[in-house]
C-alpha cells in the first residue's frame, strides 16, 4: 500500500522532454529613435523553411491589415503575414527580409520578420509564464519565455491565437458534428492545451455535443487534476473512471508537454486506463510515432470537428468495454476470496 501512496508525487515531475526552436528578432524604433529588439521563437516542428522575402506578394481585397498577402512559395500558394504589423510596431527602414513558413492547424502560412538567428534546444521546464506586461502588451499570444544569455528573454509565440485574432483558424466538420448519430452517450473529458485559443474551440465543439469539460493548461495542471479525481473516487469508492472518461491532449505546453504527461498517465496503474488522444498542430509522422510510442490511444491533428468526435466516441466505447470486464474480473476475485475464507 505504501508503494501505491508515492506514485502520484513521483507523476508530478516536470517532464525532461526537449525541444528545439528557431531564434527570430524584430526590431522596433522607439518614441526616441533607439531600436529595441525583440528576441522571439517558435518550434522548430511547425517550420518548413526560412526563406527571403518573395517578390511576388500579391495583396488581395478584403485581407486584414496584419496580412501583407498571397505568394507562391514552392508551388503553394501560401498567405503573408506581416509581424511587424500586427505587433503594431514601428520598423527600421529595409526590415522585413525574411518569411519563415511553417505549417500547423492544416494551413502553410508566411511570417514576415526581420532576422532568423539560429536554432535553440531547450528544456520544457525552462519556459516559464510571461511577465503580466509583456503578456498584455502582446494581446495574451505568447506562450511563455524562456531565459537566455545576458539574462534576455525569448518569448514563444502563440501563432494559433495569432491566426484565430486574424480570422485565419478553419474548424473543419463543425457543422456536421451533431449529424454523426442521433442517440449520444456523454463524457466528462480533461482537456489539456497552453493555448485558450484551442482549449476554447475544443470546449465548444466538444459542448456541442452534450460533453461536459475540464481544462488545464499543462502537463503539470492535468496530474494535478487527475490526483484530485483520485483522492475522491478513493474516498467515494468509485473508480477514475467514473468521473473522467478520456483525455485530450496538445503536445507542445510548457512545464511538462504532452507527450511527456501521456508517458506518466499510462505508467500509472490507476490512471492508464483512462484513454488519452494526442490533438495537435504538428501533422509530421516522427509526432504520431511519439504519440504511440507513449502509449496514446490516438492522434489527431487540429482542428477537425467531425474527426475529434467521432474519435472520442469510438475510443471511450472501446475502453468501456474493458473497463466493464475489469469490474467484473474483480468483483468476481472478492467473491472467490469470500468463499475461499468461509
Amino acid at each position: 500500500m505504501a508503494k501505491k501512496k508515492d506514485l502520484l508525487p513521483k507523476i508530478l515531475e516536470t517532464g525532461a522532454n526537449e525541444l528545439e526552436i528557431i531564434d527570430f528578432r524584430m526590431y522596433e524604433v522607439l518614441p526616441d529613435g533607439s531600436l529595441y529588439e525583440w528576441i522571439l521563437g517558435v518550434n522548430v516542428a511547425k517550420v518548413k523553411e526560412v526563406i527571403m522575402k518573395p517578390d511576388n506578394i500579391v495583396k488581395s481585397p478584403g485581407m486584414p491589415p496584419e496580412l501583407e498577402g498571397i505568394a507562391k512559395i514552392r508551388d503553394e500558394i501560401v498567405p503573408i503575414m506581416n509581424l511587424a504589423k500586427w505587433m503594431k510596431i514601428k520598423e527600421p527602414p529595409n526590415a522585413g527580409k525574411y518569411v519563415i513558413v511553417m505549417e500547423f492547424l492544416r494551413e502553410t502560412v508566411g511570417v514576415i520578420v526581420h532576422n532568423a538567428t539560429r536554432i535553440r534546444r531547450i528544456r520544457w521546464s525552462d519556459i516559464k509564464k510571461p511577465p503580466k506586461s509583456i503578456y498584455e502588451r502582446l494581446g495574451g499570444k505568447v506562450i511563455g519565455v524562456i531565459t537566455i544569455e545576458d539574462e534576455k528573454l525569448l518569448l514563444l509565440l502563440d501563432f494559433e491565437g495569432i491566426l484565430d485574432e486574424l480570422g485565419m483558424i478553419k474548424i473543419f466538420g463543425v457543422d456536421e458534428i451533431s449529424k454523426i448519430q442521433e442517440k449520444k452517450e456523454t463524457y466528462t473529458i480533461l482537456i489539456l492545451d497552453d493555448s485558450s485559443v484551442a482549449r476554447r474551440i475544443l470546449r465548444q465543439i466538444l459542448e456541442k455535443e452534450g460533453h461536459t469539460v475540464i481544462e488545464a493548461e499543462s502537463g503539470l495542471d492535468g496530474l494535478r487534476i487527475l490526483e484530485e479525481y483520485l483522492k475522491k473516487a478513493k474516498a467515494t469508492g468509485k473508480d477514475i473512471t467514473d468521473y473522467i472518461q478520456c483525455i485530450i491532449s496538445d503536445i507542445e505546453m510548457p512545464g511538462m508537454d504532452g507527450l511527456t504527461f501521456t508517458r506518466k498517465v499510462k505508467e500509472h496503474p490507476e490512471l492508464s486506463k483512462l484513454p488519452v488522444i494526442i490533438n495537435t498542430s504538428l501533422s509530421d509522422a516522427s509526432n504520431v510515432t511519439k504519440a504511440k510510442m507513449v502509449g496514446a490511444d490516438a492522434h489527431l491533428v487540429k482542428f477537425d470537428a467531425k474527426d475529434l468526435i467521432s474519435l472520442v466516441n469510438k475510443i471511450v466505447q472501446e475502453k468501456k468495454q474493458e473497463w466493464k470486464k475489469a469490474k467484473e474480473e474483480k468483483k468476481n476475485e472478492e467473491t472467490s476470496g469470500q468463499v475461499s475464507s468461509t
